[in-house]
Formats: structure tokens, sequence, C-alpha cells
């Protein structure tokens, strides 16, 4: 009995702490006011977003693509052609991400920096601006082919500048300047130094359901490359704070200095890849 007694008197008192504590919280979210989840993905599709991983978390990424499906039932669409590549990407911060990643297309390693410079705010700031810088190493280069080969040719650098802008609950676009320097071209009037624009956008179909498209325009690619813009289409699925990726793109390298400078396939003669993107998350 004494104990329901103090129960009953000390309700008023939690009540009134959890009042508080909600006024506190509202405030806060006020104060803050930052445009949230303007993608839910790392990825559109090709392209990163301006979402990052958020502090002491670590992402483990499996990306799948597999080959072109014009080759129809003799490779099984694409399936015996696949291209793999495994990510680790961790939060330093909630504005600051560090990745190191593995293809099997060229046998390529990479590893990247992504850092938020400012984030969009309601009645403040219209865009979310991230920089992103990626190393990648081609390890498949083969010195009976090139006698000349030394290291510092299988080295690419990609640097982006992302600027999104949440437009409406259901609609985000995006905008990303690239700057791909290779030390190895395949064209002999292809610049290492090499210039392109992405852009791309989602559009929220259902709660859980999304449609995201991009594209990047290559401004000075050579006059003899066999090679084409990236465009790709693809579909977010929420499922439990998870986002499960399919997509269809022209571009069978994932990682930017492949899809920007290598994408291969043509959407006009049926030439394309079918792809998805698995993550799992471990909070440290």
């Amino acid at each position: 009995m004494k104990k329901v007694l103090i129960l009953l008197l000390a309700m008023p008192c939690m009540l009134f702490a959890q009042d508080d504590l909600l006024d506190e919280l509202e405030s806060d979210v006020q104060e803050d006011n930052y445009v949230e989840a303007a993608f839910k993905g790392l990825k559109i599709v090709n392209f990163e977003t301006t979402k990052l991983v958020n502090k002491r978390n670590l992402f483990f990424i499996v990306a799948h693509r597999f080959g072109s499906v014009e080759n129809g039932i003799d490779d099984f669409f694409g399936l015996d052609q696949a291209v793999t590549q495994l990510k680790f990407i961790y939060g330093v911060t909630d504005a600051i991400n560090v990745g190191i990643a593995r293809s099997s297309f060229q046998k390529t390693y990479g590893g990247h920096i992504k850092y938020r410079l400012i984030r969009q705010k309601k009645n403040g700031f219209p865009f979310t601006i991230v920089g992103y810088n990626l190393v990648t190493i081609n390890t498949a280069l083969e010195e009976d082919l090139l006698p000349n080969l030394e290291f510092n040719n299988r080295v690419s650098y990609t640097s982006q500048i992302l600027v999104s802008k949440k437009i409406t609950k259901n609609l985000s676009l995006e905008l990303a300047p690239s700057y791909l320097h290779e030390n190895y071209v395949r064209f002999d009037d292809q610049d290492n130094s090499q210039f392109l624009v992405g852009m791309g956008g989602r559009y929220k179909l259902t709660k859980r359901f999304s449609l995201n498209i991009d594209y990047g325009v290559h401004l000075n690619r050579s006059t003899t490359s066999t090679f084409k813009n990236p465009l790709s289409i693809g579909f977010d699925i929420e499922t439990g704070g998870h986002v499960f990726q399919l997509h269809f793109t022209n571009a069978q390298p994932m990682f930017e200095n492949g899809f920007l400078g290598q994408a291969s396939g043509d959407w006009g003669d049926g030439d394309f890849f079918f792809g998805f993107n698995l993550s799992r998350v471990f909070d440290l």
C-alpha cells in the first residue's frame, strides 16, 4: 500500500518532467531546423548522394552488377559476367566518412573520404553541400602488354562537389561537378585530366519505395573514345531502416573513375546492366 501511495504522489512530477523533456526536444528541433532525408541511400544509382554514415557506424556494402543483358540467354542475361564490389564505410563523425573498397572490375582497390560542408535548412541555406575524394588502384594492368608500366600508371583520382536540395517531401535533386584524373588513358587524344557534370534525383513513389535516376556528362572525352555518358535508373526499397537498391545502368564499373570514364553500354542497343546494392550497418 505504501508503494502505491508513493507512486501516485510521484506520478504528477513524472508527467511534468516528461512534458519538460518533450518541450526541450521540440525546442532543439526548431533550433536546428535542418532538412532531413533528401536521399535515403548513400548512392542515387552510380553517383554518391549527400547522405553520410552516422558517427561510429560501420557500413558493409555488397554491390553486384551483372553483365549486359543484350546477349540474352547465351550468358543468362548477364549472370555469367557479373562484377562485385565490397565496401566498408565508417563514420568518423556525423560529417566525415572514410571508406575502402575492392571491385572485381579490373581488380580495383579504392579509398575515399566524404565530408559535409553545409546542410540545407528550412527557411535558411537552400542546399546541402558535400565533398567527395577517391583514389583507386587498377591492379589488372599487365606489364606484358604495357612494357613501360609503372605503379603510378595504375592510380586514378576523383574529386566531386555534391550539391543537393530536397524540394518537396517526395522530390530531391542533386548536381555533382566532377574532376577525374587518370594517369593511364586508353586513347591517345584523351586528356589525363577530365571534367564531368553529374545530375540526378529521387522521387518518392510510396512510403518505402522511390524512383532514382542519374546521368553524367563528360566534357572533354576523346574523339576516338568508344565510351558513353553514364545513364542509370533504379529503385530504393526501404526495409526496416535499411535501403535495398535495384538498378539498370549502361556502366558496369562501380568506382567513380570507372563509370564516369568507362561506361561501355548503349541503351539504344539494349546494352545495359542490371545490379543491386545490399548493406549491413554495425553500431560501434
